[in-house]
């Protein structure tokens, strides 16, 4: 085991100057930039693998391969890495889910270049928010990501590409502000030699007032990009928008980056205020899960209806980490996860039958099941594990969310009985709009040659993609604690703060 090796350094620069060779690659190869990315993206992933395997301890909470360098020395800024369980498990979800999205995007032939490039940077951008140890590394990771998919929604997007991308950079821009603000408090605050090391952080405390008004500017930042009610209205347009390989990064990545912040600024840094402001965490994620279910129910686009069911997910992530307890936020942790991989996969899977029918919109699709059996079956599966079928990742998940809840002592029994009922109500709303969609894409009574009268099957391609992200899906669903293991140990460090408060 070779320990002086910056293995995080590595994983998170070796996309960015794995992009900067793309210009140097003939003018007209297409098909060698499109075999370049992938290759690269699997190279980055098995690195990651390597890097877990050899290097990492699954129970030890502490943070781990921690590599600091000096930046910039007149404000103390550090290139500073780390990782522990939580950040490890977010880590292999991004090497995964990314490289699936790289080759779902091998359609494209339209300037393939620039929109490899921006993958990439986008692939940088966020490994190194989830190895950040620097909380001024950790802003500028989260604005890397603003840039790239700006662009990819305005040269690859559809017809409101341009309204789409516009809205997602004053959302995401605006809630940057509020993050930067509350970094730069936290790390001033007490001190004449600023701080940005989030471990100082850690041992850092504040009156009452200011840790509640840094809390709510963290707290902006991330419910722009988780995103939390009412502060999601970007995500559905700029889904309905995206290329579906950029969907595949924005539901099974981007989203994540919003509460892996929650949980390691807000829940781990600023523990007396999370302690106010959790029962209300758990009462807007309760009304998101309803409120995105009745609302996806009435949209007529399908990655529409894909992105508000999405939203309704993000209420299970809410409600766990507003929870408190060791069960909730694992099965906050773990929705986490799985929703990465169920969304991933929808969008995925949406962006192929589009290729075929040239249209989202449910009213017009129809009895295409017989002519595309199996994308019918694909889509079918993953809905069924949207919807939290019993063997699938999203039941471990809903369910430790659900268990989160009830057993904490703290709450009361008519608070526990209400937030029960509201998640009850939304998991009845889920399979309404989940099999509905399916109902109008692959049934009804439209003969599918009014659609496009060549309609052809999944190939090799699009079928290994979608059975790479289902057997991780269902291998979670059946054994959870395979993934649960990676973090497991750091939830119980981080609730043992909480302890000593009491």
């Amino acid at each position: 085991m070779i320990s002086n090796v910056p293995w995080l350094t590595i994983i998170v620069l070796f996309p960015i100057f794995a992009s900067l060779l793309l210009p140097m690659l003939p003018r007209n190869g297409n098909r060698i930039i499109r075999w370049y990315t992938p290759g690269i993206r699997i190279l980055e992933f098995l690195l990651i693998v390597y890097t877990f395997y050899c290097h990492f301890r699954i129970d030890d909470p502490s943070i781990q391969l921690i590599e600091r360098f000096n930046w910039i020395d007149s404000i103390h800024f550090h290139w500073g890495l780390g990782i522990d369980g939580l950040s490890m498990g977010l880590i292999l979800l991004t090497g995964f889910v990314t490289t699936s999205a790289t080759l779902a995007a091998w359609p494209i032939t339209r300037n393939t270049r620039l929109f490899y490039f921006l993958m990439l940077v986008m692939y940088s951008g966020q490994i190194g928010l989830f190895a950040s140890r620097d909380i001024l590394l950790f802003f500028f990771m989260w604005e890397l990501e603003l840039i790239p998919v700006y662009l990819l929604l305005c040269l690859w997007g559809g017809k409101r590409r341009l309204y789409s991308a516009t809205k997602f950079i004053l959302y995401t821009a605006g809630g940057s502000i509020f993050l930067l603000i509350a970094a730069l408090t936290t790390s001033f605050y007490g001190t004449e030699t600023p701080s940005f090391d989030i471990q100082d952080l850690t041992n850092k405390s504040y009156p009452i007032s200011l840790e509640v008004l840094i809390y709510l500017g963290f707290l902006i930042a991330y419910a722009v990009k988780l995103p939390i009610f009412p502060f999601h209205t970007w995500l559905p347009d700029t889904h309905g928008e995206a290329h579906y390989s950029t969907c595949m990064l924005l539901a099974g990545v981007l989203l994540k980056m919003g509460g892996y912040g929650l949980i390691r600024i807000n829940l781990e840094l600023l523990t007396h205020a999370h302690s106010i402001f959790g029962s209300w965490l758990v009462v807007f994620g309760a009304i998101q899960i309803v409120y995105a279910s009745l609302i996806s129910i009435g949209q007529r686009n399908l990655k529409r209806r894909i992105a508000y069911s999405s939203v309704s997910h993000m209420g299970f992530v809410i409600i766990g980490i507003g929870s408190l307890t060791n069960t909730g936020i694992n099965g906050a942790i773990l929705q986490m996860i799985s929703h990465g991989l169920i969304g991933a996969a929808l969008f995925f899977l949406a962006g192929t039958c589009y290729d075929r029918t040239r249209t989202l919109s449910l009213d017009q699709l129809g009895g295409i099941a017989i002519k595309m059996p199996r994308p019918f079956t694909m889509f079918s599966i993953f809905s069924l594990a949207s919807l939290a079928l019993p063997g699938m990742s999203g039941f471990a998940s809903e369910l430790l969310v659900f268990l989160g809840v009830v057993t904490n002592k703290q709450y009361s029994s008519f608070f526990k009985v209400v937030i029960t009922v509201i998640e009850a109500i939304g998991t009845v709303l889920t399979p309404i709009y989940l099999l509905s969609m399916l109902r109008r894409i692959f049934y009804g009574y439209k003969p599918s040659n009014e659609i496009n009268p060549c309609l052809i099957d999944s190939g090799p391609r699009e079928l290994f993609i979608s059975i790479c992200l289902f057997l991780p899906i269902l291998g979670i669903g059946l054994y959870p604690n395979t993934v649960l293991a990676l973090w497991g140990s750091k939830v119980l460090s981080i609730l043992s703060s909480y302890s000593l408060m009491g």
